[in-house]
């Protein structure tokens, strides 16, 4: 016969046996007193929350649900993201040929919104034949950074033309940490320079990251690309622009920026010239550097960390 446990109510004395005693043996209470105790039933890992396995798939279910309440929440933002970049850029454009959000209130506004319509949007192929496309398919071809450079080595070039025939041509180059990016715009002669808007990854704070500044921006304006016909860029100048026509300040410390964005002016405009060309009717040959100037650059060529430290000397 199996062995029961019964338990007194008076002192909590467990008896085990077939049934409970005549008296307590240690309270003397009655038979009455004591109770079985029946044993319990052995409980699953759902109703242990300190064992393994319910730790375990607790912590499975809930990153399964935060996972799909991320995603979903990510999926549902996506629309509204690529419209809000989508946006910025044609601000940026719109900033380049002169327009400013600060001041231009309700005309700025109608500019952004009537972009589409008010500004013609081109694809120009390595020869400088240019198509008109939707903006949608421009914008698509420049949606990111990556896509910039891909187009450019592909020779196929995104323009923005106003209603006044001034054009604004994405920018894309490298700075002293990573990407710089931008946009500039010519008046109609393709020379002058009317505005430039850049933006950069990760420069430094105070040195390289001053290309992102209304004020350093505005230097470029009213700069010439070409020279006696020839296409000669803009260059930033270490040390103060000598050719004021076709040359701006370097940034003090920032020497290493200050390059990369000489370079993705020179880079990305030169890719335009046959366009250039086709407008105008002009003889635009890339003009060969003097030596002289090569060997100048060569020897004013410091590190940014050195003009760091020389700014804080």
């Amino acid at each position: 016969m199996a062995t029961k446990k019964f338990v007194c109510k008076a002192c909590g004395h467990v008896h085990e046996g077939a049934a409970a005693p005549e008296v307590c043996p240690v309270c003397k209470a009655p038979r009455a007193e004591f109770a079985e105790q029946k044993a319990a039933g052995k409980q699953g890992w759902m109703h242990n929350t300190n064992s393994n396995t319910y730790i375990i798939i607790y912590s499975v279910v809930m990153v399964v649900i935060v996972a799909t309440v991320l995603a979903v929440a990510s999926l549902s933002l996506q629309k509204r993201q690529a419209e809000n970049e989508l946006r910025e850029k044609k601000s940026n454009i719109l900033q380049s040929l002169g327009y400013d959000p600060a001041t231009g209130g309700t005309e700025f506004e109608a500019a952004l919104n009537g972009f589409d319509t008010q500004m013609k949007s081109y694809v120009i192929d390595s020869e400088g034949a240019g198509s008109e496309v939707s903006a949608s398919e421009a914008f698509s071809m420049i949606a990111t950074n990556k896509d910039m450079r891909d187009n450019y080595d592909a020779g196929r070039l995104v323009l923005f033309q106003a209603a006044d025939g001034r054009v604004g041509l994405p920018l894309v180059g490298m700075g002293l940490w990573g990407d710089i990016w931008g946009y500039v715009a010519l008046a109609n002669d393709f020379d002058t320079v009317s505005g430039i808007v850049m933006a950069h990854k990760g420069e430094t704070p105070g040195l390289g990251a001053e290309i992102a500044t209304p004020g350093f921006q505005q230097r470029f304006v009213g700069k010439k690309l070409f020279r006696d016909g020839e296409f000669v860029s803009i260059a930033l100048r270490k040390g103060g622009a000598k050719e004021p026509e076709h040359e701006v300040d370097a940034i003090t410390g920032g020497t290493k920026t200050s390059d990369g964005v000489t370079a993705m002016l020179r880079d990305c405009l030169k890719a335009y010239l046959p366009f250039f060309r086709a407008q105008s009717g002009a003889a635009v040959q890339p003009a060969a550097l003097p030596e002289a100037f090569g060997e100048e650059a060569a020897q004013n060529e410091v590190s940014n960390l050195q003009n760091v430290n020389e700014n804080h000397e």
